[in-house]
């Protein structure tokens, strides 16, 4: 496995695997690599020659009092469970690289980023169009993997490659949870044990809410006032 830190190494290092008749997949991350990451990464590994996964915590993506600052970085232990799990390359630039002086283009999907976690974290959803845009551009992937867990952030991926013409296939892996259903995430960690546990109330009642319409509720009221009454006293 290699890493790389340039961008124009990267860009030289995909065009020789392109001339090669290679297809390069992308994983795209923040790091502080877990068991969903690598699954992202094991299904990139079957459906291309080659695997890049970037490790880059995008500070476009952040608020100006959210975590950029104190966002976990392992990155050793992240590019040992790449070269773990078929990945060929970490591509880990500086943002000062990446973002160099005088940057001033972004990309803005409208509509889509206006509600769930858009209209609580304005601009962040620039920075994620952004930063996967010169990924696409710098990486040169055929098949890029997004983990269903993000679904907004997956949705807003498809429809650049829609309008921006990518000739990129978009691949949505499926979300990988613990033994008691918590969806994992790199900000697990922030959580204490009674938030952890009180996280749980989401899986818990979209589970009882599949129940209810697989016994043959098809009263959507009845399904959102149950979802309410297992959320709702937790949050």
């Amino acid at each position: 496995m290699e890493i790389i830190n340039s961008v124009a190494a990267m860009t030289a290092w995909s065009n020789q695997r392109l001339r090669a008749g290679e297809v390069i997949a992308l994983v795209p991350t923040m790091g502080c690599l877990h068991a969903g990451h690598l699954s992202l990464l094991r299904t990139a590994a079957d459906k291309a020659d080659v695997v890049v996964v970037s490790v880059f915590v995008n500070p476009l993506q952040f608020g100006p009092h959210e975590d950029f600052s104190r966002y976990p970085r392992p990155f050793a232990a992240d590019c040992e469970a790449v070269s773990a799990n078929r990945g060929n390359v970490v591509f880990a630039p500086e943002p000062s690289a990446f973002y160099p002086e005088r940057f001033q283009t972004t990309v803005t999907v409208h509509g889509l980023t206006s509600g769930l976690c858009g209209a609580s974290r304005p601009g962040h959803f620039d920075g994620v169009t952004t930063v996967v845009a010169k990924l696409f551009n710098i990486v040169k992937p055929k098949v890029a993997v997004f983990g269903q867990k993000d679904f907004q952030q997956l949705v807003v991926i498809k429809a650049i490659v829609r309008d921006l013409n990518f000739d990129i296939e978009i691949i949505g892996h499926p979300i990988v949870r613990e033994a008691d259903g918590l969806a994992l995430s790199s900000r697990n960690r922030y959580l204490s044990e009674t938030e952890r546990q009180s996280a749980l109330c989401l899986w818990q009642a979209l589970t009882s809410a599949r129940r209810a319409v697989t016994h043959g509720e098809i009263d959507c009221h009845a399904v959102l006032a149950r979802l309410r009454a297992q959320i709702s006293p937790k949050i």
